[in-house]
This record gives C-alpha cells, structure tokens and sequence, in this order.
C-alpha cells in the first residue's frame, strides 16, 4: 500500500518496470526477487516484443530518469561539453590576438562566447533542479512514510526484537 500510494505513474507499457525500480530506489525500499516458472510459447503464437523499439524506448526512460534524478551531474556534463567547445574555438583567435592585436574571426569569437554563456546557465540550471530534486525528494519520502506499515512487517519487527 505505502508503495502504490507514493508511487506517481507517468508512463504506461513496457518501461513501467524501469519507472518502478527506479522510484523504489529513490525511497530506499526494500527490493527483493520473486523466483518464476517460464514455459515455452505456444505453437504458432507470434512475440509481440520488438528487441530495438523496446530497447530505445528504456534507452530513453533512463535518460530521462538520469536527467530527471541527477540534475547536478548531468547540467555540468553538458556544461563541460559547452566549455570546453568554447575554450577550443577561442584559444586560436585570443593567441592570434595577442601576437597581431587583431581579431581575425569575429562570427566565431561570437560562437565562442555564446558557448560559454551556454555552459554556464547549463551549470546553474543543475545547481537549481539539483535543489528542487532534493525537496520533492522528501516530500515524495514523506508521502511513503505517511502511510502505515504493513502489518505484517511489523509484527515479524517484533518478534525479532526490533522496535516498532
């Protein structure tokens, strides 16, 4: 019950189970494996999996998962990314300016610079979703922890000799 109640569904289909292990990750529930009995396909039944389609698809949740949950990691990636872009479009043209006092590619030193105004609201930007990740992370852990326990788990506390 704690975990249906908390758990906010926003996709359908095949990546659910992605969607699934990653919120129970993100509350640090208990996760455990239910062993289960595969038999073969009935003769003549076609596989409605697609092995490509159903990859990306999951390719895509975790990105998204990954920027979603990560926010800090993956804003400074890009930053770096833009950054670094930047600084090797422009160390040519500042050394070229220093030997002449001329600046040669003015289109590209206007690349170079918006570049690294990029990289720096692309660092930012993760340093304030980071933020926001962290308070809806406790009000999400708060809404799981609103709900009671189930029975069951903390009678087995109990007589194991654990508090409730």
């Amino acid at each position: 019950r704690r975990f249906v109640k908390s758990y906010p569904s926003v996709t359908s289909g095949f990546v659910i189970e992605t969607e699934l292990s990653v919120h129970a990750l993100q509350l640090k529930m208990p996760v455990g494996e239910t062993a289960t009995k595969y038999g073969a396909r009935p003769e003549g039944a076609a596989s409605k999996l697609n092995t490509y389609k159903d990859g990306m698809k999951i390719a895509r949740m975790i990105f998204y998962f990954f920027r979603d949950i990560r926010p800090l990691l993956f804003f400074s990636m890009c930053a770096l990314v833009l950054s670094l872009s930047s600084l090797g479009l422009a160390v040519p043209i500042v050394l070229h300016f220093l030997e002449t006092g001329l600046v040669p590619r003015v289109p590209t030193a206007i690349l170079s610079t918006g570049l690294m105004i990029l990289a720096c609201l692309s660092l930012f930007s993760g340093f304030i979703l980071d933020s926001i990740r962290a308070a809806r992370w406790e009000a999400k852990r708060s809404v799981y922890m609103s709900y009671a326990a189930p029975a069951y788990a903390t009678a087995q506390g109990a007589r194991q000799g654990r508090p409730r």
